[in-house]
């Protein structure tokens, strides 16, 4: 049996415990820096496989399976953190956390790199693992600026010579991947922008700062600014997505504020977009007689993939789909704190069809989106093979 047929049956063989664990995993969602039970659940299935965990301090953690190489072990990431949005699919296996919910994937994320660690362990104790992995269990990619930063300064890179990920497409069919060299996600900072002022009577708005006149003002005109200040080739996107003043129509409120993301395609313009934002906010507001806060959180890096590694994981999901299940994809204006390794060590990251053939489409970041279950197996397979391709491709880089 070759090691491609050996990873295929190894997957087979537990695919109905990976989905097992993506639907426990699924009903006890955790947000942010919060996900004990999900670092203690993983730790448990990866102990009783032999296999060494390290915990991460706070929540998280990480697995090194087989003997490093030459340059270092090679890396695998999921995130496993929930996001604060109320669960609406009616799935058997709903969360019972109220408020929050697996509305990104993260559950199958983990349950694919539970996979990949427990098909690698078992091809190191067959002496058919040619080169150490790392398997990061990574919280709080959903918190700004990301639980990847966070754990870069544990050291979950030492020794680390190039790490890969999948994320969740529901957009694209099961079965099938989008892969793309270079940019593939977005920078994403959050920008909350508070206004004070007396408050006072809505027939009398001249004898106070209009605090909700002023909140308006920002958000129609600051998009209109940044249009105009910066070049329209990095894709720069601010939005609103959060909005909050006053108790009464005939009252001027005192206080309120807006909160949302600044988002650009391109790494050189991260920095100056976020600039001419602050800038613009505070000029838009000068003359309305109002006070003013502005937080500007410069939050994560678009995740840029290395032709290398995308040729590695391109390769490593053609043996896993066939030739015919790499499809070229789009860079996204979703943000990912993947990025963040990506600043330190070449990567690349998969998009991971999720989507039943012929079936509904859906978004991310909803509460009822839902996920084809067959990718749990898939993922697992392609990660695993993403480690044994890598040194295959280093010792024939002609093929």
């Amino acid at each position: 049996m070759t090691v491609r047929a050996r990873v295929r049956a190894l997957a087979a063989e537990l695919a109905d415990e990976l989905i097992a664990l993506r639907r426990d995993l699924h009903a006890h969602p955790e947000l942010g820096f919060m996900e004990h039970r999900t670092t203690a659940v993983v730790a448990d299935r990866l102990r009783r496989a032999g296999l060494e965990v390290r915990l991460l301090a706070d929540t998280g953690l990480l697995c090194d399976i087989g003997t490093p190489g030459p340059s270092g072990r090679i890396g695998l990431r999921a995130d496993i953190d929930a996001l604060p949005i109320p669960e609406r699919t009616g799935l058997p296996f709903s969360s019972v956390s109220p408020g929050v919910s697996h509305a990104c994937g993260h559950d199958l994320h983990t349950a694919i790199a539970v996979g990949a660690a427990l098909i690698l362990g078992r091809l190191h104790e067959e002496g058919h693992l040619p080169v150490g992995a790392r398997v990061l269990f990574q919280p709080a990619e959903e918190v700004q600026p990301g639980g990847a930063e966070h754990v870069m300064g544990q050291g979950v890179l030492d020794g680390v010579s190039q790490i890969y990920a999948v994320h969740c497409d529901p957009k694209v069919d099961v079965g099938r991947v989008g892969s793309k060299t270079g940019p593939i996600t977005s920078s994403s900072d959050a920008i909350r922008v508070e206004v004070r002022a007396g408050g006072g009577h809505t027939s009398r708005p001249h004898l106070t700062g209009d605090v909700v006149f002023a909140l308006g003002q920002v958000i129609t005109q600051t998009g209109a600014v940044l249009d105009r200040r910066l070049d329209a080739r990095h894709g720069v996107n601010l939005t609103w997505g959060m909005v909050n003043a006053g108790f009464a129509p005939n009252a001027i409120p005192s206080e309120g504020f807006v909160h949302g993301t600044l988002r650009c395609l391109d790494v050189g313009a991260w920095d100056l977009a976020g600039q001419v934002a602050v800038e613009a906010i505070g000029h838009i507001l000068a003359p309305l007689g109002v006070e003013v806060e502005i937080q500007h959180v410069r939050g994560l890096p678009p995740v840029v993939n290395t032709p290398w590694e995308v040729a590695v994981f391109e390769s490593a999901a053609r043996a896993v789909l066939g030739d015919d299940g790499v499809q070229p994809t789009e860079q996204s204006q979703g943000g990912e704190d993947f990025g963040w390794f990506l600043t330190r060590v070449p990567g690349a990251m998969l998009r991971l069809g999720t989507r039943t053939p012929g079936g509904e489409t859906w978004d991310l970041h909803r509460g009822d989106v839902q996920f084809d279950e067959a990718a749990v197996a898939v993922g697992a397979q392609i990660m695993a093979m993403a480690v044994l391709t890598a040194p295959a491709m280093a010792l024939h880089p002609a093929s």
